[in-house]
């Protein structure tokens, strides 16, 4: 099986839940996807794991699959969580990244870089998610890298979202420059609040990520 199919029907499946396509509650059906997107109804099974990892779908034992597409209330609070898990990852890398870690972080940010001059928010998302992990390995802590890998991955949907708002990629181009610095420089105070406030939903930014999600429930 491809893996890369189906990943790409997870991504095209999110956008039918975010443009309102598949609403909260919503049956999956694996047959009717996989005639709609000419494949198989294996890559679709795998498509539909992903998005449950992600929360965005819920498997219910002899029912099937369906959509559910979190709150207000509980996305801020796993976006709260994400920042912080954030600081604690940038904090202790401050002290231990290697050079070598410091190298592909500046690689990562180069080719994140070129996604902002085309416009290609999906390229600056894969790269913005290596950029990310990075900073979770050279934490040295490898239960720490794990959780904060966990949550990163549910979030996953959302955050590569909000990269679609106007003049989010460059902000977030500029946030990681800001970032590199600090773990350059040892900084470990500094490269925590950095990270928090880079991935910390607040204010206007929440605003405009539930604005994009339709039928979010109450």
């Amino acid at each position: 099986m491809n893996k890369r199919q189906a990943d790409t029907i997870a991504e095209q499946i999110e956008e039918r839940i975010f443009d309102g396509s598949f609403a909260h509650g919503d049956r999956l059906d694996e047959v009717r996807l996989a005639e709609q997107f000419g494949v198989s109804r294996t890559p679709i099974r795998e498509a539909i794991q992903r998005l449950a990892l992600s929360g965005l779908v819920e498997l219910i034992p002899r029912r099937g699959a369906f959509v559910r597409q979190p709150g207000p209330v509980e996305l801020i609070e796993m976006f709260e969580v994400m920042a912080e898990l954030e600081a604690v990852c940038g904090r202790l890398a401050a002290r231990r990244i290697s050079d070598a870690a410091l190298t592909e972080l500046a690689e990562a940010n180069r080719k994140c870089q070129q996604a902002v001059a085309q416009k290609d928010a999906d390229s600056y998302y894969l790269e913005n998610e290596h950029f990310h992990r990075i900073i979770y390995e050279q934490s040295g802590n490898g239960f720490l890298a794990q959780e904060a890998a966990k949550l990163h991955k549910r979030l996953q949907p959302f955050r590569r979202l909000q990269l679609r708002f106007r003049g989010r990629m460059a902000q977030s181009m500029a946030e990681h420059e800001s970032i590199v610095q600090a773990l350059r420089s040892g900084e470990a105070e500094r490269a925590a609040n950095v990270l928090r406030d880079h991935v910390a939903v607040q204010g206007e930014k929440f605003h405009q990520l539930m604005a994009n999600l339709k039928n979010t429930p109450g």
